[in-house]
């Protein structure tokens, strides 16, 4: 199907422009753009064009759907039309962040560095759960743990508790590799740096609470200069000030060092000074500022007791953001020491709690089943003591759950702080935390961890409603997808897949015939369309994108794959492969005309065809089982994207009169996956 330039003419003035137009770029399904003002947008000059099915605006994009096959030529077109420069993805998305504030870069930063490091930060808050129920005094047993009553469970928990803690102990490992890769420098130099702040000679920071009280920090003396030979376990500050450092000295460097001595100067050169920078300047530093907010809490406490609830427990959901509330610990314990209890202990266990309920909320938020689980896990973490999974996976991404559950935190510090409540030990955090609290202010503490629940998990649902509806009034994205969504379907728009004419064959002489994906059926107008992937069908809804979940773009299913392999799943001519990216492909079946859309991975279009290898090209034609590409899975899952991969019959093909959806384990090349019963009116 050819693209008129009058439509896309037409696009250009609707968005405001060609002047209104910073970069653009095109993916499988859409135009994006980075504008310089997106309320110069005509949005009913885009609902009245023909060629546009779908606009929406996220994260500073502004994305007009064009649909599979054509948007490339609609792209032409715009480039041949503004005078524009061919430009990536990430070039739409560099631009589009400059039109962020920078709370909102900041944030989005955040995020895109530790969503990759969900899994292994779930994981470990679950079994540190668990293990703060086995040790924890007080839970179970009157002045004992359970280990303690039934000593044949220690080891059980120590074994729990090195697994648990692992993630969290290598924490700046792992920033490190995510860090280095969201700033475009080797993922390698960024765990190396990470495993250098934890090294095992240094003292550990879980133990730097107690050196201090001693008078043990070990140091070095370095011409005269004395450093605290310190890591950094458990802390992200430090680490992401050390990457940004360290990506920023390998850039330099691979710009000005030869390719020939690149091995033997940049890797060496650029860790060597980081590490000395980390120790001498970024860890002192961060650790300064940590005392000095101690200090400035210990100081509001003792003169305005509220003023100090309200921002200690409101303020230490971002200090577990930047790993900061590590330095709190040595006050906790000097105040047990010296006076018997801590009133800032107390407020740590209520704000777990309240970020475990701002995340649960967030249950009832999310349409996504990828996400509304992600956020009922981390809430439970939460209210067992462990915060980071419910604050980075979920609260931090979507903001106003963070700022929710530092309302409720916030409230109830001052409710304490007015009451005196303090805890006599350093105990178990979350719902348990009310063991560590002096009996005869239990009532209290209560009334706070009621507040606490309350008051994130209400606000959060209520406001999520009102920003999930006005998202939708609006034809904005919808919030929950933070990465990469698609359109706002237009009122009546048309299919982006073109009639081709052909008409529909009958298929009874061919009954029995593997052909055609028709094997075995004895209806002349039901096409089979057998497994493109090898792995496990299931329903659209749990793909982790509204366009696919939703059925926006055509009814289909998405295949959770065991094999990175991709073959014709009917003889059929190839309509299009991306050809940058080729990270899906269109087929259109050679006796019906039917076109199916197998797309690889959620937002693989990020990883620019790395980890793929086509084997056809646009217009070739394909027999049934032929192999279409290649594709690497752990490349995919490193780069922090899904694998689940729609395969979806795009809507408006007239000839398309409904689809069945077939489940579960599949063989690619043998077992049907969607029978798509074809108009009768076709059938010739």
């Amino acid at each position: 199907m050819s693209v008129r330039r009058e439509d896309v003419e037409k696009i250009v003035e609707a968005i405001g422009g060609k002047d209104n137009i910073e970069v653009a770029t095109h993916c499988v399904t859409r135009l994006r753009f980075s504008l310089v003002d997106e309320s110069k947008v005509d949005k009913q000059a885009l609902d009245d064009n023909e060629l546009a099915k779908g606009y929406f605006s996220t994260q500073g994009q502004f994305q007009v759907i064009i649909g599979p096959g054509i948007v490339d030529k609609a792209y032409e077109e715009l480039i041949a039309i503004t005078g524009g420069q061919r430009a990536t993805k990430e070039d739409v998305k560099s631009a589009a962040i400059k039109h962020k504030s920078p709370v909102q870069q900041v944030i989005k930063t955040l995020s895109d560095i530790f969503i990759p490091l969900l899994p292994a930060l779930v994981t470990a808050g679950l079994l540190l759960g668990i293990n703060n129920l086995l040790t924890g005094n007080d839970i179970f047993f009157a002045g004992q743990s359970l280990i303690q009553v039934y000593p044949q469970w220690a080891d059980f928990a120590a074994i729990v508790n090195t697994i648990a803690s692992t993630a969290f102990t290598f924490l700046p490992a792992l920033v490190g590799w995510s860090a280095a890769t969201r700033f475009g420098g080797s993922p390698l130099l960024g765990v190396i740096l990470g495993l250098i702040l934890v090294n095992p000679g240094l003292l550990s920071a879980y133990d730097y609470a107690n050196a201090v009280n001693e008078g043990t920090v070990p140091t070095w003396n370095l011409f005269g200069l004395q450093i605290n030979a310190v890591g950094y376990q458990g802390q992200v500050l430090p680490m992401l000030a050390a990457a940004y450092v360290l990506v920023m000295i390998e850039k330099w460097l691979n710009r000005k060092v030869p390719d020939s001595l690149k091995l033997l100067v940049v890797a060496p050169v650029a860790l060597l000074v980081t590490g000395f920078l980390a120790f001498v300047v970024i860890g002192p530093v961060t650790f300064a500022l940590g005392n000095w907010l101690t200090a400035g809490v210990v100081w509001l406490f003792a003169t305005v007791p509220w003023l100090g609830g309200l921002l200690y427990g409101g303020l230490y959901a971002p200090l577990v953001i930047t790993g900061m509330h590590h330095t709190f610990l040595a006050v906790d314990l000097q105040l047990i020491n010296s006076t018997g209890g801590t009133f800032l202990w107390p407020m740590l266990a209520l704000s777990n709690i309240a970020q475990g309920a701002a995340a649960l909320a967030m249950m009832f938020v999310i349409r996504t089943q990828k996400m509304k689980s992600l956020s009922g896990t981390t809430s439970l973490t939460a209210f067992l003591g462990v915060t980071e999974p419910a604050v980075f996976g979920v609260n931090v991404r979507y903001k106003y759950p963070l700022f929710m559950g530092m309302l409720g935190s916030a409230t109830a510090g001052v409710l304490l702080t007015m009451n005196n409540v303090r805890a006599f030990a350093v105990g178990v955090g979350g719902l348990p935390g009310f063991l560590a609290i002096n009996v005869e202010k239990w009532t209290i503490f209560f009334i706070g961890m009621g507040i606490c629940l309350v008051v994130p998990f209400v606000g959060t649902l209520l406001y999520g409603k009102v920003v999930t509806r006005k998202q939708s009034d609006s034809g904005e994205a919808a919030e929950e997808d933070l990465a990469e969504r698609d359109v706002k379907t237009v009122e009546n728009a048309k299919s982006p897949i073109p009639n081709t004419g052909n008409a529909v064959v009958s298929h009874a002489s061919r009954s029995g015939s593997s052909a055609g994906g028709t094997a075995g059926r004895d209806a002349v107008n039901v096409l089979d369309v057998l497994a493109p992937i090898r792995g496990n069908v299931v329903l659209l809804d749990n793909v982790p994108d509204p366009a696919f979940a939703e059925k926006q773009m055509g009814e289909g299913i998405a295949i959770e794959p065991s094999e990175g392999k991709l073959f014709a799943p009917f003889d059929a001519t190839v309509a299009h492969v991306i050809d940058k990216s080729k990270h899906a492909v269109i087929l259109e079946h050679s006796m019906t005309g039917v076109q199916i859309l197998v797309h690889v991975g959620i937002d693989t279009v990020g990883l620019k065809g790395e980890g793929f290898k086509v084997h056809v090209a646009t217009g070739d034609q394909v027999k049934e089982g032929q192999l279409l590409l290649e594709f690497d899975m752990e490349k995919i899952k490193a780069g922090g994207y899904p694998t689940i991969s729609p395969v979806i019959i795009p809507a408006g093909q007239d000839i398309v009169e409904r689809v069945e959806e077939v489940l579960g384990s599949a063989e690619a090349g043998k077992t049907p996956v969607l029978r798509v019963h074809l108009s009768s009116e076709g059938v010739t």
